[in-house]
């Protein structure tokens, strides 16, 4: 089975040492943390809203963004390693040799900046991929992607195949910033915003959400090989912002859901904060919202490191 052949090759990637490098310095440790989920993953901020702290190019911190992809159309995952700047939220595309950016953010840059003020001199690696829109149960994919690893067949492409295309690509360079020093990159977190696709339809799909998430959290540590490797879920919220003031009409099952996920996984934490975001519309957070998230998630994930 593809997967199966794919998990061996990502095993045999993740678990190599890579030796010296040519003038001799041992290989360079980089912390990587893993971003994943739908558009307010993707991210809504606008650039132009951004303090001048993180409206820069950052040193020591390097992103892989996987290109978004829609399922069934092959070459999701695509990017290169680069230094972390403003763009990486919606719109954003790479083709594997170029980055396109967008004039929009995500989590990415705050998290960066609150990263490195809790790992001072650390480097930092950080590995994206989500899309707008799309569901974890199939049924709720409605188009825009379903990351149910089993969608599609042995030889269907869904939102989990290009997720671990990202990873595989992202993986295939030993010396991501470029510098001639061997670098191991060393898993240290999931950082997961998604839900809303799946509470927008029936109580059924809402209701299957708890043992989907566990199931995928599960299956992308596998896919780091790290079955402990904590995990961050930013909790969906409503905006209200619809005629008749709900937007998604079972989200509090899908809210139910990521609360028993955080408290039967000792591994795993929840940002609760963004009820209390603004909306720049009915789906998605301001450009303080994701300035705040980025800042929260890191926050929880340090902590998380902790815990033993």
């Amino acid at each position: 089975m593809k997967r199966h052949t794919f998990f061996g090759l990502l095993g045999i990637m993740l678990s190599v040492t890579f030796p010296a490098s040519p003038q001799g310095k041992p290989a360079e440790t980089i912390r990587l943390v893993y971003l994943g989920g739908q558009s307010n993953m993707d991210g809504y901020g606008y650039i132009r809203d951004l303090p001048d702290s993180l409206n820069r190019v950052f040193e020591n911190c390097w992103i892989f963004h996987g290109n978004p992809t829609p399922d069934g159309v092959p070459g999701g995952g695509a990017g290169i390693w680069a230094p972390l700047q403003p763009g990486h939220g919606a719109g954003f595309v790479s083709d594997g040799e170029v980055n396109r950016y967008s004039d929009r953010f995500g989590v990415e840059l705050s998290l960066a900046a609150r990263l490195q003020e809790l790992y001072p001199g650390e480097k930092i690696a950080l590995v994206k991929y989500s899309r707008g829109g799309t569901s974890i149960d199939s049924s709720g994919a409605a188009g825009y992607g379903c990351w149910e690893p089993d969608f599609g067949g042995a030889e269907g492409i869904n939102q989990y195949d290009h997720f671990l295309a990202t990873v595989r690509n992202a993986l295939a360079k030993d010396d991501i910033d470029g510098n001639g020093v061997k670098d191991k990159l060393v898993p240290c977190g999931i950082l997961w915003m998604q839900g809303e696709s799946d509470a927008a339809f029936t109580e059924e799909i809402a209701s299957r959400y708890h043992a989907h998430l566990t199931r995928l959290m599960d299956l992308i540590r596998a896919a780091f090989l790290t079955d402990d490797l904590p995990v961050v879920v930013g909790k969906i919220s409503d905006s209200g912002l619809v005629p008749g003031g709900k937007v998604w009409r079972h989200g509090e099952l899908v809210q139910y859901a990521e609360e028993k996920y955080v408290l039967t996984d000792a591994r795993a934490a929840i940002v609760r904060e963004t009820k209390n975001y603004g909306y720049s519309d009915p789906y998605h957070y301001n450009s303080e919202g994701y300035i705040d998230l980025g800042r929260r998630f890191a926050e929880a994930l340090v902590k998380l490191e902790n815990v033993k």
